[in-house]
């Protein structure tokens, strides 16, 4: 299998980790020879209720035994789709209240992109320095970091860029400014948190001057840094709201929120202003209803800050130079580039499952599912500080 994956599925990089995977459950991904492998990824923050969570794999079975697709987006109305945007109505503030369901959070920020542009009849978009959004041509035009853009240009005109948390840089928001994008937790750039109320000095910004405000919470969303979204944390609420990775459990999905007086400007002038073939999928809607219930009638989603208690008690030593992150979205800041390459490998050969960070070399990934156990955090944490000895031999 590994000599067809090779030749048949394109690659993403030279060399993959090229785990050959037989099952996966709960807090562990089992390969062919029937090794065990604690993951502290989750699929890149995807898996928020670990693999295969019982209740998320019943509401996927029932539903694809009803119906999977049967319409394009937004023509036939499909239960898992309405009861899952209704419920997700209630946790938030009442201006979001009309959910767009797309494939993934890439796609989620293109339809948020062009809403704010149709909203607003203006065309600059403002995101940050180091930001990531996806890796579609409008996604990667407002992400920040020259070294993964520059082949691909030209991108989309009119993109801008601030730093974040350079809370002097916000008279570059203008009039002439459509949108305001930014990730509530920076992700590829080290998990950097807002400072000093820099997201509500953003908001305010662009209140002065008509300007929309994008909150990007692919990552951080869904219980994964103590709330059920960052923003909540912040005493700022957005125009538009963006989502994917954790929403589902580990199956495909994105969407943008908003008002339903904004997001109806993208009924009209142009009708279908914006369309997907597979966006609102009953199968995965129901995945999301199921995934949602579960982060918000359990204690998942506090007890991701006792977790990080955990993690940050355990993960003392002298190559650790700095834990940044909140809840379960955690980067080890090392010494080196060289150290972050050794602890990921050296973990993975020991059955851990660790990665790397988009644009912070000296960063090691932590987001494992939330409901991982105190014992499992303990089993890893211990792996990772012996492989850190180790280093120094």
């Amino acid at each position: 299998m590994k000599e067809d994956f090779y030749k048949h599925q394109a690659q993403t990089s030279p060399h993959p980790l090229a785990m050959e995977v037989a099952n996966a459950s709960g807090s562990y991904i089992y390969d062919t020879e029937g090794k065990s492998h604690l993951d502290f990824v989750a699929g890149v923050s995807a898996c928020s209720l670990g693999h295969c969570h019982p209740k998320v794999v019943a509401a996927v079975q029932h539903q694809s035994a009803q119906y999977m697709h049967v319409m394009v987006y937004g023509e036939y109305i499909q239960a898992p789709a309405v009861e899952y945007t209704k419920l997700l109505a209630s946790f938030l503030p009442p201006s979001l209240e009309t959910t767009y369901l797309v494939n993934s959070g890439t796609e989620a920020i293109e339809g948020a992109l062009k809403l704010a542009r149709r909203c607003t009849g203006r065309s600059q978009i403002i995101s940050a320095h180091r930001a990531y959004h996806g890796n579609t041509m409008g996604s990667l035009s407002v992400t920040g970091f020259e070294a993964r853009k520059s082949v691909f240009r030209p991108l989309i005109p009119d993109i801008r860029f601030i730093h974040f948390n350079v809370q002097e840089q916000l008279d570059s928001i203008t009039e002439k400014t459509a949108a305001v994008l930014l990730e509530t937790i920076q992700g590829g750039a080290g998990f950097i948190l807002p400072t000093n109320g820099y997201l509500k000095k953003v908001r305010e910004r662009c209140d002065a001057v008509g300007a929309l405000l994008i909150l990007d919470e692919i990552q951080p969303g869904f219980g994964r840094t103590g709330t059920l979204f960052a923003f909540q944390q912040y005493d700022c609420v957005p125009d538009i709201l963006v989502l994917g990775k954790g929403m589902a459990s580990g199956l495909p999905v994105g969407a943008f929120v908003a008002s339903k007086e904004l997001m109806g400007s993208l009924q009209d002038h142009p009708t279908l202003g914006h369309i997907t073939t597979f966006g609102g999928n009953p199968v995965i809607a129901a995945a999301s209803l199921a995934t949602l219930k579960e982060l918000t009638e359990t204690n998942l989603i506090p007890d991701t800050l006792e977790k990080e208690k955990r993690f940050r008690s355990l993960l003392q030593h002298d190559h650790i130079s700095e834990i940044r992150g909140k809840g379960l979205m955690l980067a080890l800041i090392l010494r080196s580039p060289e150290m972050v390459n050794h602890v990921i490998l050296k973990c993975a050969e020991r059955g851990l499952i660790l990665f790397w960070l988009l644009f912070e070399p000296k960063a090691v990934r932590i987001s494992p599912p939330l409901t991982i156990s105190l014992e499992e955090i303990e089993k890893g944490c211990s792996l990772i500080c012996e492989v850190l000895t180790e280093f120094q031999q």
